[in-house]
């Protein structure tokens, strides 16, 4: 047994990183210092976990393997997720991996290893990216991370780029064009806090819980019978009558006396006293409780 892997397996305490480190920048630091294993060390370290169970030569696969983990998991930045997240997630994958390593089969473990730690920090992202599962097939999942990478880049697909997505990975231009709209929404909140603008929050919609069904439904049948009402007396006025009355008083933008006497070619005063008329001529053709309401 080397000196090295001597260090590894019979002083593991050397390299465990004990106790908060304060950031994800003294993790990394930590993590690069552990010295990295040269082949022979590995093969020995993994044989003797494999043959007799050590725990100590498959904490020293481990660590020599975190700083691996980390950049990795640096790749996955973009996702909205936190760093720190993402590397414990990538470290379960490497466990993983240390633990069905074989050491006869020829291979280094970081190169077995990155299948798993890419396994578990994509199951990661997909449970937490989105609210609801954008991806859930297996074709999907290739779709969501393959096609976020081209986007980076890209910006939206064309026809011409997205058959060319859907023939790498093989999936139809469908596919690809429907996992496009499924990245390009958003997460809303469902009752956001008072920093967070969300016009169209589900909970704005939603109908008070105190709210009493017979109240709501009277007030709708009143709305509507004095919107009836309204626009009956309306009919019967004149056409001038009735403009004034609707540009004074029913649009969005309100028009002045002043406004309505040059489009009319009238005086202002003129067209007070024909908005005068028509009102009292409202009130008249409308029943009392209408034109209280009004």
């Amino acid at each position: 047994m080397t000196t090295a892997t001597t260090a590894l397996v019979r002083r593991p305490e050397d390299f465990v990183l004990s106790g908060p480190l304060g950031s994800l920048d003294q993790y990394t630091q930590a993590v690069n210092s552990i010295p990295v294993l040269s082949a022979e060390e590995e093969h020995e370290l993994a044989t003797r976990l494999q043959e007799h169970g050590d725990l100590d030569a498959a904490r020293a696969l481990v660590l020599a393997h975190l700083r691996f983990v980390v950049h990795i998991a640096r790749g996955y930045s973009g996702y909205g997720l936190q760093l720190g997240d993402l590397i414990q997630e990538g470290n379960v994958g490497l466990m993983k991996a240390v633990k069905r390593f074989d050491p006869e089969v020829g291979i280094r473990l970081v190169s077995f290893a990155v299948h798993w730690i890419r396994a578990e920090i994509h199951e990661f992202v997909l449970r937490n990216w989105r609210l609801v599962k954008v991806a859930t097939t297996k074709a999907q999942r290739k779709l969501f991370f393959n096609l976020r990478k081209a986007k980076s880049h890209l910006g939206w697909l064309n026809a011409e780029e997205t058959e060319a997505i859907a023939k790498d990975l093989g999936v139809t231009p469908r596919e690809v064009t429907e996992m496009e709209k499924r990245l390009s929404g958003r997460d809303m909140s469902f009752d956001p806090g008072p920093s967070e603008a969300e016009e169209y929050s589900p909970s704005a919609w939603l109908p008070s819980p105190d709210r009493d069904p017979a109240s709501f439904v009277e007030e709708e049948d009143w709305t509507e019978s004095t919107h009836t009402h309204l626009n009956d007396a309306l009919r019967q006025l004149d056409d001038r009558s009735r403009d004034i009355v609707a540009r004074r008083w029913l649009g969005e933008s309100k028009w002045t006396l002043h406004e309505l006497a040059a489009e009319y070619g009238v005086s202002a005063e003129r067209i007070r006293q024909i908005e005068a008329n028509a009102m009292r001529k409202l009130k008249a053709l409308m029943p009392p409780e209408t034109v209280e309401a009004l």
